[in-house]
């Protein structure tokens, strides 16, 4: 157990997962770093003040319950959930197949879903919480290279936008970050080797969006965030 508060990022890879553990950590909580393997996230939680990594299949229920309880046992109930985990296959209805659409949804949706199940008794109890979900423009938008993973988003939002009104009033600040935008990342640097620096989303300051968002007072609470560079076309 730790006297630090709790928070939970689940999906812990090298761009906005770490961006999110790193600037949580700054804000005084012990961190509790999710991915499938523990190889990057073990060594994102060494250089962290008071944080462990959990392996954590979100696509498994058990698998996410086995995570939680062990998080529960050796840090504490969390207080902040930050869902980052997220995928999706990028292609038209021909290339998509049954096993693309339903990998999405399994991650994308119904992963928050089972994560929400193992922290929001605890949040309801506590009369207190945050659960900060990491969408795309997918969720309010289908095109024809999204048509595996736009569905999925698309489900994640509501289910965010449903689990706001009914546990707002409690107490827990549901709220969603709408990323419109190619988030910084050396694969997608590669991708798009011409592109200048600032038509990128910073992970850094993703991180800062999430922290104000779980420091904002009750009064002016936000559900949903559109996070997008300065030059993104909208």
């Amino acid at each position: 157990m730790t006297n630090r508060p709790v928070c939970a990022v689940v999906g812990v890879g090298p761009g906005n997962g770490a961006a999110l553990a790193r600037r949580f950590d700054r804000e005084g909580y012990a961190v509790a770093l999710l991915a499938r393997r523990e190889d990057y996230s073990s060594q994102v939680a060494s250089e962290l003040t008071e944080a462990r990594a959990f392996a954590c299949d979100v696509g498994d229920p058990a698998s996410v319950e086995r995570a939680f309880a062990a998080i529960r046992e050796q840090l504490g109930p969390p207080e902040v959930v930050v869902y980052n985990a997220g995928t999706g296959m990028f292609g038209g209805f021909d290339k998509a197949t049954a096993k693309d659409f339903e990998d999405a949804w399994r991650v994308n949706t119904l992963g928050a879903f089972v994560v929400a199940k193992q922290v929001v008794p605890a949040m309801e109890q506590a009369g207190k919480g945050a659960l900060i979900f990491i969408g795309a423009t997918a969720s309010r938008r289908g095109t024809a290279r999204t048509v595996a993973f736009a569905p999925a988003k698309a489900a994640q939002r509501s289910f965010a936008e449903a689990l706001a009104r009914q546990y707002g009033p409690k107490g827990i600040h549901v709220a969603l970050i709408v990323i419109d935008g190619v988030v910084d990342l050396e694969r997608t640097r590669k991708m798009m080797p011409d592109k200048p620096d600032e038509f990128f989303v910073k992970p850094d300051d993703v991180a800062g969006t999430a922290a104000m968002l779980v420091a904002q007072p009750r009064s002016a609470w936000t559900f949903e965030l559109e996070a997008r560079p300065f030059g993104e076309t909208w």
